[in-house]
This record gives structure tokens, sequence and C-alpha cells, in this order.
């Protein structure tokens, strides 16, 4: 199986599991609740999309109310030291960019 085929089959696992987990709602919200909502993506610095809002507001909902597992600690395992570059911290976005 060539390398191609199995990053295809992964990416297609990928897709279908996302896909079968996800659940479309059309929902419908009043004056106050949209103009809130507006003023608050407004003032962010990125704007998220609307999508992104009710997500992250439901989820908080049903979090305070128990329904909804809180997510744990970001626990993130350092690299060893050695990699021989100094300013990976400054410089990050040079070391991630394609070349």
């Amino acid at each position: 199986m060539s390398l191609r085929t199995s990053f295809t089959n992964f990416t297609n696992w990928c897709i279908g599991v996302i896909i079968s987990y996800m659940r479309r709602a059309t929902v419908t919200i009043p004056d106050d609740l949209s103009k809130a909502v507006d003023n608050y993506v407004r003032t962010q610095e990125a704007r998220p999309p609307l999508t992104a809002v009710i997500q992250a507001a439901l989820r908080e909902y049903l979090t305070e109310r128990g329904y909804l597992k809180a997510p744990g600690p970001l626990r993130i395992t350092p690299a060893k030291p050695g990699s021989g570059h100094r300013d990976v911290s400054l410089a990050h976005d040079r070391y991630l960019t394609l070349r």
C-alpha cells in the first residue's frame, strides 16, 4: 500500500468520523440575542463565525449544568532539548511554515 493510499484512507476515515458526529440544527434567536451576538463578534480581534459562538455558548451552558464533561487541563509534553535552534520561541511562525 502506498503512502498516498494510506493518507487518503486515513483522510476519508477522519471525514467519516467528523460527519457522523456532527448534527445540524436551525435555530431562531430573538432580536436581543442577535444584537448581543453581533456586538460580541464585532468587538473580537479575530471575528469568529456564528457557528463557533453558538457552539461555545451551548458548551458552556451544558457544562455548567452538569450535562457535559468539562475538558481537562491542557497537557503539553516538552520536546527533548537539543534541536540546535535557539530562536524557536521567537520565530515559531518561520519554523511552522512550509518551505
